[in-house]
């Protein structure tokens, strides 16, 4: 059975034209704006100051569509993983993380990852397929109506499956719509989008009018090292990357984020760590050092607690 078209993902110009073709004043498209992403509606019912009529007519060809929801796993901390399964049976992973002055939620661009980092379960696991706008955004709203009533704000960090520039056109689309103030409200200084470095998308975001933070997935000290690790540094060098991240506008004076996961015997030593602070020397930046967290899949070990204690002095 082929389903309705879906309402939420749209943007304010795709809503305009749907309600200038059903011959409704301009001001019907804010309305159902603010009800999709500030208000989060779930339903064409919950729309109360649209007239009945019109819902009725909405009704018979679109819908308001989340993302399923398959599995929620809860750890002894408060951090829920999420799996959705997307309409075509593709899966993917959402991450909330309560904190004590913030909530942060990891969302996903990509059913999988075409990159084939080496020490990644996302890429060993292959790839499948971009992520439309309503799938990413739909995430955010899965998760904000499932947490419970608090003014603390929202974090949102775009750093699960995929590489989100890649997919550009519906990530920056959905970033736009997350970086509203009429949209889902969050703070463009509470938003951070992280890639390995795709250069020629990384060039183009720096001239959107509004942005997010931004974090380069490093993961190597060296060309060499970054090569074995990350196959990317074949067509984007680590120094060209650390380059762009230097020139790009981060909001309100920020620091570009560098990540960097550490392999136990691989890149952890303290030869890696003068070699890291030599790449960004001059840099202003901070470096997030992020244990390998193994699995059967991943051909490594994580590193010691006092190699990470080492490398992180």
């Amino acid at each position: 059975m082929e389903r309705l078209s879906n309402l939420f993902g749209l943007d304010r110009d795709a809503l305009g034209t749907l309600f200038a073709g059903l011959g409704e004043p301009a001001y019907r498209a804010q309305q159902v704006y603010a009800w999709l992403y500030e208000k989060r509606a779930s339903s064409l019912e919950q729309m109360t100051d649209l007239p009945k009529g019109l819902r009725e007519r909405l009704a018979a060809t679109h819908e308001v569509r989340w993302p399923r929801v398959t599995d929620r796993a809860v750890s002894s901390d408060g951090t829920v993983k999420y799996l959705f399964t997307l309409d075509d049976g593709a899966t993917i992973e959402s991450v909330f993380i309560p904190e004590e002055r913030r909530r942060t939620i990891c969302i996903s661009t990509q059913a999988g990852c075409p990159l084939k980092c080496a020490f990644c379960l996302t890429g060993i696991g292959g790839y499948k397929r971009n992520l439309k706008p309503w799938e990413i955004l739909g995430q955010v709203a899965v998760v904000m109506s499932d947490a419970a009533p608090d003014p603390m704000p929202w974090n949102i960090v775009i750093m699960g499956m995929g590489e989100p520039l890649l997919n550009y056109d519906a990530t920056v689309a959905s970033l736009r719509i997350l970086m509203d103030a009429e949209g889902f409200g969050v703070s463009p200084r509470k938003l951070t989008l992280s890639t390995v470095g795709i250069l020629p998308a990384l060039e183009k975001l720096m001239l959107e009018p509004v942005r997010p933070n931004l974090a380069i997935s490093l993961h190597a000290s060296n060309k060499a090292l970054r090569r074995e690790l990350m196959p990317i540094e074949e067509k984007y060098a680590i120094e060209d990357v650390i380059a762009a991240a230097q020139r790009y506008p981060i909001p309100s004076g920020g620091v570009v984020t560098y990540e960097y996961v550490l392999l136990g015997g691989v890149n952890d030593t303290m030869a890696h760590a003068r070699q890291l602070a030599l790449l960004l020397r001059g840099s202003r930046a901070k470096v997030n050092l992020i244990p390998l967290n193994p699995a059967p899949e991943i051909p490594f070990l994580p590193p010691t607690p006092a190699a990470v204690e080492a490398f992180s002095r």
